[in-house]
């Protein structure tokens, strides 16, 4: 194709991203090798903890090339989540009978809605111009994909190592279609953080060591959806209400008073999880777990890890009869992970 082809391909990609409930698209080369000097440095320090998938690929992650060879742009996707008509995360977070759950994973899978619409978009390049080599990514391969979402002009990396955005802020999901296409380019955008370290400072478990350096193995999300063991003792106190992720690094980031709700009904709350209580979760079978969470990314951790971090929270709230008992009948959970932290939770709340 000719350049003047390509540019004006580049801007028919662009519209019909938007036009499948994309925020932006942009369009990067697949140059990563001052971030791949970074992330061998994190992998050094071995902050990525469990997360051996980090650094399984060797530099597969950080050349595109060489994970779908044939690569010579990627073209990245943002697209929002917050839910529409959800409870005030703050009230969540300071009703401490109340379950705290991730914003993004309130509502439908994200993996499935973003992959889907990615796939229809490279295929709609493919109807337009003729068959091209893609591959489409949705968090699900080794994918730098904040690396990439930066250089194709989306947003910047913030202290908190997420991608920001001044009209979205950073509620939202990255994908990407790694391409043969010769497509021009995008402009970065310069970084809009200044000497804010909000972020950094909110943190409960201090896991945002340095700007733009996070140890995962003291990160919320981590501990409560990554983990698969025990959750460390001296960081349980500090998890608080939260069960399943944190968002606290997002809710205190100035530039989210400019973040959009999700279009897409699919990110539309789910069984009433902005606000549900602890003690009606951790009621919940295995059977009822699977079922009431079909759909959602919530399901990958299973009841047991589920019940493990409800046991945490329940173990930080105020002592009450309540609590107690519904700690008291999981004391004897066939799950020896399970059972530990009843039993943790259950000295809790005996000295709360």
């Amino acid at each position: 194709m000719h350049e003047r082809d390509l540019t004006r391909l580049a801007q028919q990609i662009k519209r019909w991203g938007r036009e499948l409930g994309f925020a932006a698209v942009g369009i990067a080369d697949g140059e990563l090798s001052a971030a791949e000097a970074g992330l061998q440095a994190w992998l050094d320090r071995g902050f990525h903890g469990e997360m051996d998938y980090m650094a399984a690929h060797g530099t597969k992650r950080s050349r595109p090339a060489e994970l779908v060879p044939g690569t010579v742009r990627v073209i990245s996707a943002r697209l929002d989540y917050f839910p529409p008509a959800s409870t005030d995360p703050h009230a969540v977070l300071n009703d401490t009978d109340a379950a705290y759950v991730s914003r993004y994973a309130l509502g439908r899978d994200y993996h499935k809605v973003l992959r889907n619409r990615l796939q229809s978009l490279a295929e709609k390049i493919s109807t337009e111009i003729g068959d091209h080599h893609f591959r489409v990514f949705t968090d699900s391969a080794p994918v730098m994909e904040v690396e990439l979402a930066t250089k194709s002009g989306l947003g910047w990396r913030g202290k908190h190592t997420l991608l920001l955005n001044r009209q979205h802020g950073s509620w939202f999901f990255l994908g990407e279609i790694y391409t043969d296409l010769p497509l021009p380019v995008d402009v970065p955008e310069a970084e809009h953080c200044g000497t804010c370290q909000a972020c950094i400072d909110i943190c409960p478990t201090q896991a945002i060591v340095a700007p733009y350096s996070l140890d995962a193995r003291r990160c919320i999300s981590y501990l409560t959806i990554e983990l698969k063991g025990s959750i460390p003792v001296e960081l349980r106190p500090l998890i608080g209400n939260r069960i399943y992720g944190c968002d606290d690094c997002q809710l205190v980031c100035p530039w989210n008073r400019f973040a959009q709700t999700a279009a897409l009904p699919d990110f539309r709350v789910r069984n009433g999880l902005d606000s549900a209580r602890l003690v009606e979760l951790f009621t919940w079978s295995e059977m009822d777990f699977n079922d009431r969470l079909a759909g959602s990314a919530i399901r990958r951790i299973g009841h047991e890890r589920w019940l493990r971090n409800i046991a945490v929270a329940l173990g930080n709230a105020p002592a009450s009869p309540e609590i107690k008992a519904a700690l008291a009948a999981q004391l004897a959970h066939p799950s020896e992970l399970v059972r530990e932290h009843v039993a943790w939770a259950l000295a809790r709340q005996e000295i709360v």
